[in-house]
């Protein structure tokens, strides 16, 4: 049981209860004993007990021994029915335990439950009906049918509503939501076995065989009718889940191949998703429906970017007031395109109005406040704190510092201020919680193993550096006429990128320099593994040129890892056609089958590479 602290405390105050009633009633029993006929019941009991049914999607199992248990305390008294129902609690757990083990405490917790829940019912017939155990007094039908009546309703809404409790603390639901959906149901079951007690009670006065060879068989064939409905009711669920599973797969890979255009990673995917849930939960969303259109909305609240053109999702500078236009249409077509799906749960308010703010100044509707879906609110809050975090064409990634101290100057005015508070306190956890999810292998997929570079390597590398990009340039200024190219290493030792040579008419502007992996335009292509093309050249060289200029650049891959990038820079007042791109990939293909390979990925501490080096051929 993953309780928190006040639900220990529940547990252990409801077991302490329990057990001392348990040693009331042994005590009573001891200084007034009952019939030896008790104990046929008491077996009779264990051995309908020990058959236990599952209720699908809990914790819980069901039996068909109530029968016994409220005829045991009719004949015998309430101490009585008492140590009956805690021998059968103790015995279907731990019949329980062997196909799934079970802690300590939730072992006592259902047997103090369940014997509590049994005496008080016990001790409001005998106060109702004035009546002394029926072994040892007689009474009409009519007469104990009213306190009998209460009797099952008091032990069922005991036992069923003490352990709806300890499954809220749990589970995070209101106890009266899975009382009312799990439990309520199980009513028939009690008073079904009251009704059958009833009818023993007032066949005979003591322990009938004849009687109970009639009885025992009824209650088999109800043991079995529950199995078998359980059983169908447990399948059906299990295929609703698969359905759910596929159904939200087939969402994550068209949230995937969407993200993979707008050049986001799978990981913000994923993460803005489990943190969206985990936000929900924290701010007390607790319906399944809404939290799966949370789940959902959270994978599709960028589908209509299908419709906005590459070169505007990609920008690496500020979009114009024309594009910011376009770019705003999404949120509405996102919505649109999936108002053809039956979803089972409100997922479209969610992607259409994820763009809304507080003061009602966002888009597409304007709407203001609460008017706002919660778990649009709730999921604008992620995604932005998600994208702040992260490497973007046109700027690197901020710390969390960084992102909390804009979300909180946004609170108010573009997010929901519970939302923002509420999200600030849980941080932390949420991130916790992604990283215990994420399995060893997608953490070795996202961050592959890097390559060192060895410090007396760098000399060699500036001269045959120099050869290669010479005549890359040389050979090509048809395809790539640039004024300044740059060729980047990533140095895994010191976790960031330095530029090992230049080259252009312009490469007296700037020195060679080092930049954080993450930063400017190459930080981020180096980062992400990502082109990035035509981006203004003040994201990459500050106030180093005065004309307007853009510059390319592209990752070099080795093994599928990142060990470099080349960054170009255009001539003034031109761009990058189609033309030099696909050339530039070439290039930076060509030093994966390059003799520069053994320079460039050669591990750490493996002496000073011999040979001269030879340009790479372009293919």
């Amino acid at each position: 049981m993953n309780l928190p602290v006040r639900g220990q405390i529940y547990v252990a105050v409801v077991a302490a209860l329990g057990l001392i009633t348990i040693g009331i009633c042994i005590a009573t029993l001891y200084d007034a004993p009952v019939s030896s006929e008790w104990l046929f019941l008491a077996v009779l009991t264990l051995l309908t007990g020990s058959f236990t049914v599952a209720v699908p999607g809990l914790p819980a199992r069901i039996s068909v021994s109530e029968t016994f248990v409220f005829t045991s305390v009719l004949l015998f008294g309430t101490s009585a029915g008492t140590l009956t129902v805690a021998l059968d609690t103790l015995v279907a757990t731990l019949a329980a335990r062997r196909k799934a083990p079970q802690a300590p405490q939730k072992i006592l917790f259902n047997l103090a439950s369940a014997a509590l829940s049994i005496w008080l019912a016990g001790s409001f017939f005998y106060a109702a009906s004035g009546l002394e155990p029926l072994s040892e007094s007689s009474a009409p039908l009519p007469a104990i049918l009213g306190p009998l009546v209460g009797m099952t309703a008091i032990y069922f809404v005991m036992n069923s509503a003490l352990v709806a409790i300890a499954l809220s603390f749990e589970k995070g639901h209101p106890p009266f939501q899975i009382w009312r959906r799990n439990f309520l149901w199980l009513s028939v079951n009690y008073f079904g076995g009251a009704s059958v007690a009833a009818l023993l009670v007032a066949y005979t006065k003591t322990v009938d065989l004849t009687a109970f060879s009639i009885i025992v068989p009824l209650v088999v064939i109800s043991y079995l009718t529950y199995k078998t409905s359980l059983g169908r009711v447990e399948d059906a669920n299990r295929h609703v889940d698969e359905m759910k599973r596929l159904h939200l797969s087939t969402i994550e890979t068209l949230a995937t191949a969407i993200d993979a255009k707008d050049q986001v990673t799978h990981g913000h995917i994923r993460r803005v998703q489990q943190h969206t849930l985990g936000l929900a939960r924290a701010i007390g969303v607790s319906d399944p429906n809404q939290l799966s259109a949370i789940e959902a909305a959270a994978l599709l609240h960028d589908l209509g970017k299908l419709v906005v053109p590459e070169h505007i999702l990609n920008k690496p500078g500020k979009l114009t007031i024309g594009e910011f236009e376009r770019m705003k249409l999404h949120a509405g077509v996102g919505a649109d395109i999936l108002s053809s799906i039956k979803f089972p749960y409100p997922v479209v308010p969610i992607v259409r109005h994820h763009h809304e703010n507080w003061d009602g100044t966002g888009y597409p509707d304007g709407l203001k406040g609460t008017r706002i879906p919660l778990g649009a609110r709730i999921l604008s809050v992620v995604d932005c704190f998600d994208a702040l975090t992260s490497d973007r064409p046109y700027r690197p990634r901020l710390s969390d510092d960084e992102a909390i101290a804009i979300l909180m100057a946004r609170r108010g005015i573009m997010y929901d201020p519970l939302v923002v508070d509420t999200f600030i306190a849980v941080k932390d956890k949420l991130a916790e919680s992604y990283m215990k999810s994420v399995s060893i292998q997608e953490e070795q997929v996202v961050a592959p193993q890097e390559r060192q570079m060895e410090p007396d390597i760098i000399p060699a590398l500036h001269a045959d550096l120099a050869h290669a990009l010479r005549t890359i340039l040389t050979s090509s200024q048809t395809e790539l006429d640039a004024s300044l190219v740059m060729f980047f290493i990533r140095d895994a030792v010191r976790d960031d990128i330095f530029v090992a040579e230049m080259l252009g008419p312009d490469v007296s502007a700037i020195s060679p320099f080092r930049m954080a992996i993450g930063s400017r335009v190459t930080g981020w292509v180096v980062a992400n593994a990502r082109r990035i093309t035509n981006a203004d050249s003040q994201l990459e060289l500050e106030n180093v040129f005065a004309d307007s200029r853009v510059c390319m650049s592209v990752p070099v891959l080795v093994k599928g890892s990142v060990v470099g990038a080349i960054t170009i820079f255009s001539r003034p007042g031109q761009t990058f056609n189609d033309s030099a791109i696909e050339f530039l990939e070439r290039v930076s293909r060509s030093f994966e089958v390059s003799p520069l390979v053994e320079l460039i990925s050669k591990p750490y501490g493996g002496g000073r590479p011999q040979g001269t080096l030879r340009a790479p051929t372009v293919h």
